[in-house]
């Protein structure tokens, strides 16, 4: 079963966001690191830059694949998560928590109202299993 909690809003790309007054944490779902297989490599070349929603942030390697990592809304990237770099297994056993991606300055919190909803999201994740 895959965890989807209530309290972050999704994309159809699979990535979630945290949103705190006008910062955001970002990173994948349980569904997306289930689906790709042991992380073993996260590349995020972006902190620092103004990036629009849907826009790639960085890239995440598995043993079978690399993907890329698509921003969920538009804002400055202030934050990759250093742990990443010696341990990017965290995305498969913690993707809610430790496994966190980046954070964001939000520069338009309206584009909030575009993402989905924890119900909205799980059909989402059944489609494919």
């Amino acid at each position: 079963m895959t965890d989807i909690p209530t309290n972050l809003k999704y994309t159809k790309n699979h990535e979630w966001i945290l949103v705190t007054g006008n910062t955001a944490r970002v990173g994948i779902t349980d569904f997306a690191q289930t689906q790709l297989g042991d992380v073993v490599f996260v590349d995020i070349p972006t902190v620092g830059k103004k990036l629009r929603a849907e826009d790639v942030f960085g890239t995440v390697e598995a043993v079978k694949t690399v993907s890329d990592l698509f921003l969920p809304v538009s804002g400055t990237i202030t934050k990759a998560n250093p742990e990443l770099d010696d341990e990017p297994e965290l995305i498969n056993h913690e993707p809610y928590g430790d496994g966190w991606m980046i954070e964001i300055t939000l520069s338009n919190t309206d584009e909030l109202n575009d993402l989905l909803t924890a119900a909205q999201y799980k059909p989402l994740t059944t489609t494919m299993e």
